[in-house]
């Protein structure tokens, strides 16, 4: 089979999957579990085979659109060093979800368009890694968004995830209107929506800087949307609203690092543009330590480990922006992948044995009762914290070290929100783990299923290790340098400190695991009140704007303009119809006094 069938299949099968599972499985939920999972296992043995294959170039499929001979947009699929490392991330994520959802929905009464919902959402990230242009990523983009918004969804008898996956669609539209703009331009400047030319073109803006910045800032909001970056973050932490699976599913690999792929699919043009670089670095920096310090208060497991995602992305988008090399952010979205997802799988297997709890004051002593969950949990969490000999400290602490050398205000800004990781992440450990039991439900927890306990352990393994140097090599060598910058030897000493601080500070509060939170800020645990901003925007700015519109509709064009115009009519109709008497003087008389009138118009008229 050539690698053009490979890529087709590995694209289509979870389309496939999901048409079946909604047309013929629907009651069996046995097919409609193995359907979604086989579709995801042959996404990723086909996304390691192009891998290993090394496969390049485009693989022509079919012209979608064209206007004459400057107009058109073809549906092919591009594979080079970055698309095939970010199949193999989304390839082998994907069905470890998938297997791990039997364990976690059984009994589920949505069991089959849960996974129906899963290789929709599959097929969508496929498409948005293998396109071609930006118009068939945006449409994918899309794609992304619907099924996001049906996963987020999937319990939508409940007020609050209803709501939540409302409001990831539409914060999500504010971003992807942006990004409409930005390819708009782009398309209006270069003429092309194609990667492979458009990139090579970013040297034609070099007499335009502003046009450049424009358009590049226009798609980073895209990225801002889909990544969760300030101020656009806010739907992120209530997506988790969704079964576990799913967000474990969004945070990993797929829905929320589209936005770093984008940025790195451009990441020609975003070096060409030093303005929108700029503000790309310092939207990421700050998106870091805000969703860091928003985490030391969250008591929803999955809330912590959402704002801990925020946190993460930032650094991504920092090192898009600080423009070092396309790998320097895609190394750290390869390293999160794995610790991320494995901690959102702990967390589910937690909730499981605790029957859907998941406040962490109502847990405790959990290390005993799930030791599999615990000690895979304790992988991911010093992984996600940049401990020694664990991969994200390798892929963070470069992303550091290239902002001293760039640029030292975001150092330090990042510094400090790497400090916050460790405290809430401890924090969280000591809570759930250690200590007696706080509730019934800590009192008979017990580790979760055979067919949930193994993703767990094997994607233990990439957390320790998915950042070791052999491992960088293998799979960034052909996407960009990641040559260690040289820093002084105490810059390396602040990053060991930041996390031995972070731990520290964590274990002097949280020892002995209290009952209840000894450290409670009511400005934090509101999130800065920037939910409450937004409603107070959306009920009073955007609802007095619709109450007006309504006032003016209802009063104005139609009882004024409408209304009154046909009451207008009718009155001037019923006083006329008094002038039809049935005498034929009157008319005789009226028609006398009209050719009088119209002769005296006429005569005068000049």
């Amino acid at each position: 089979m050539n690698l053009q069938s490979v890529a087709w299949i590995t694209l289509l099968a979870p389309l496939v999957a999901a048409g079946l599972i909604l047309l013929v499985t629907r009651t069996n939920r046995v097919a409609a579990a193995g359907l979604a999972i086989l579709s995801a296992l042959v996404a990723g043995a086909g996304a390691w085979s192009l891998f290993l294959a090394k496969a390049d170039g485009v693989f022509r499929g079919f012209e979608w659109i064209r206007f004459g001979k400057d107009f058109s947009i073809p549906f092919h699929l591009a594979l080079d060093p970055l698309s095939c490392t970010m199949l193999v991330i989304v390839g082998t994520i994907a069905p470890l979800v998938f297997i791990y959802s039997i364990g976690y929905m059984k009994g589920d009464d949505g069991y089959w368009r849960y996974f129906a919902g899963l290789a929709l959402f599959l097929f969508s990230m496929l498409g948005i890694v293998l396109s071609a242009n930006l118009v068939m990523m945006f449409i994918f983009w899309e794609l992304v968004g619907v099924s996001s918004y049906i996963l987020i969804g999937h319990y939508f008898a409940k007020d609050s995830a209803a709501d939540a996956a409302k409001q990831a669609f539409l914060v999500n539209r504010i971003g992807d209107f942006g990004f409409m703009l930005g390819i708009l331009l782009l398309w209006l400047s270069t003429g092309s929506f194609d990667f492979s030319s458009l990139n090579p073109a970013a040297g034609a803006f070099h007499g335009n800087p502003a046009l450049l910045a424009a358009a590049v800032v226009l798609i980073f909001c895209g990225t801002v949307g889909k990544s969760a970056q300030f101020p656009l973050h806010v739907w992120l932490p209530n997506s988790m609203e969704g079964p576990t699976p799913v967000s474990s599913l969004l945070h990993a690999a797929t829905m929320v690092a589209a936005g770093v792929y984008l940025l790195a699919r451009i990441f020609p043009i975003l070096e060409a543009s030093p303005q929108a670089s700029e503000i790309v670095a310092w939207t990421g920096a700050i998106t870091a330590l805000g969703a860091g310090i928003l985490a030391i208060q969250q008591d929803d497991i999955k809330g912590i480990l959402a704002y801990s995602t925020i946190s993460q992305l930032g650094y991504m988008v920092t090192a898009a922006g600080l423009t070092v090399s396309a790998a320097l952010p895609m190394f750290h979205l390869f390293t999160h992948a794995f610790f991320k997802c494995l901690l959102f799988l702990t967390a589910g297997s937690v909730i499981l044995g605790m029957h859907h709890e998941q406040d962490i004051w109502k847990m405790g002593g959990l290390a005993r009762k799930m030791p599999v969950t615990f000690v895979t949990y304790l992988c991911g969490m010093l992984a996600l914290s940049g401990c020694f000999f664990f991969s994200g400290h390798y892929s963070k602490d470069l992303i550091m070290a290239c902002s001293w050398e760039h640029h030292r205000g975001i150092f330090w800004v990042v510094v400090v929100a790497a400090a916050l990781t460790p405290f809430y992440m401890t924090r969280q450990a000591l809570v759930v783990f250690l200590g007696k039991p706080r509730s019934e439900h800590s009192e008979h927890a017990h580790e979760s299923p055979l067919v949930m306990i193994i993703p767990l352990i094997l994607l233990a393994i990439p957390a320790v290790c998915a950042g070791y140097s052999p491992v960088e090599h293998y799979f960034f060598s052909h996407v960009g340098s990641l040559a260690e910058p040289e820093v002084p030897h105490w810059v390396d000493l602040v990053f060991g400190a930041a996390f031995l601080a972070g731990v520290l500070l964590a274990v002097a509060i949280y020892r002995g695991a209290p009952e209840k939170d000894p450290l409670r800020i009511p400005f934090l645990q509101h999130r800065f009140y920037i939910d409450d901003l937004y409603f107070w925007i959306v009920r009073v700015i955007q609802g007095g704007f619709a109450k007006l519109c309504s006032f003016t509709d209802r009063w104005f064009i139609d009882g004024v303009l409408v209304r009154g115009s046909a009451a207008a009519v009718w009155t001037l109709g019923f006083a006329l119809r008094f002038l039809q008497i049935g005498n034929i003087q009157a008319y005789a008389f009226f028609f006398g006094a009209g050719v009088i009138g119209l002769l005296y118009i006429l005569l005068n008229a000049r």
